[in-house]
């Protein structure tokens, strides 16, 4: 019985970020597609930057980081993209971001990346009229793991071939049903974390190491975390232990139980409560308050 639930947790994970989006999301100003931010063992690591109608250089910068179990998806796809136009109406530039994918690149090749992309932005801010104070960081499932790490690691952790010399520390986050916490995931011991993280031992110190909850400190950046209380994929207790994590540090948390809701907040047995669009002004609302005021 474990081996199928651990079996249908990867297939979730593997499917998740490949769900349809609009490529130009509604209230762009504009979009400058496919920017390099790094090349890393031969690959062009590249992002898209969408620019808001609305507010004035230099802007408030929000990544966004994919999700699909480490090993599939991209910058223009899965459930935050959904966000995007709500950022964007509120005034954020999104800068979207592909990273190198497992199993070809284990980890920590992901969060190198993600890390790597917020000091392009930072070393390249009057290029891209963005301002290197306000930089928030939003993702989902995998991607709510990777900016739970970018939140919670040491800023000179994880910073692997990176050329951008400037800081990768970011001012808020949003989690959105992400693993946080391996010690207490079933997803150890199965083939994928094998090919993500090349060990499927439990006390293997890459799981320590990949897990957020082992990097939280006092000076992390506020958190807000979202996650349907019927996800089946990734346990709501792994956003439960985050919030705890982050609470006994003193770090400011909110954690948002989304009622019916199964990952990626597939509506499960009625009617999600927040709506989706209700989170995505949570997101917003989040930011402003972080980032804004």
């Amino acid at each position: 019985m474990k081996t199928v639930m651990v079996l249908a947790i990867v297939a979730a994970l593997t499917v998740f970020a490949v769900m349809a989006a609009p490529r130009i999301p509604t209230g762009a100003e504009r979009v400058m597609e496919d920017v390099t931010y790094s090349t890393i063992d031969g690959v062009n690591l590249k992002m898209d930057l969408y620019y808001p109608q609305t507010g004035s250089s230099p802007y408030p910068v929000v990544i966004y980081v994919h999700g699909g179990g480490w090993t599939s998806g991209s910058k223009r796809g899965g459930a935050g993209m959904r966000d995007v136009p709500t950022l964007l109406a509120h005034g954020y530039v999104v800068a979207a971001v592909d990273y190198r994918l497992a199993p070809r690149w284990k980890f920590p090749a992901q969060i190198e990346d993600v890390k790597c992309a917020v000091r392009y932005l930072r070393v390249h801010t009057d290029d891209l009229r963005i301002d290197p104070d306000r930089i928030g960081a939003y993702g989902g499932s995998a991607g709510g793991h990777l900016v739970a790490l970018l939140g919670t690691a040491d800023d000179d952790a994880f910073s692997g071939d990176c050329p951008w010399k400037a800081s990768s520390r970011v001012q808020a986050v949003v989690d959105m049903f992400g693993p946080a916490d391996f010690s207490l995931f079933e997803f150890i011991g199965s083939k994928k974390a094998m090919s993500v993280f090349g060990a499927s031992d439990a006390t293997d110190p890459v799981f320590t190491e990949a897990s957020p909850v082992t990097w939280v400190s006092p000076d992390d950046p506020p958190f807000l975390i979202l996650h349907g209380d019927k996800d089946p994929v990734v346990p709501l207790s792994q956003s439960q232990s985050l919030y705890d994590h982050l609470q006994a540090a003193g770090v400011p948390v909110d954690l948002v139980v989304v009622k019916n809701a199964g990952h990626g907040f597939k509506p499960t047995g009625g009617e999600i409560d927040p709506s989706r669009q209700e989170i995505s002004e949570l997101i917003a609302s989040f930011f402003d308050r972080w980032l804004k005021e």
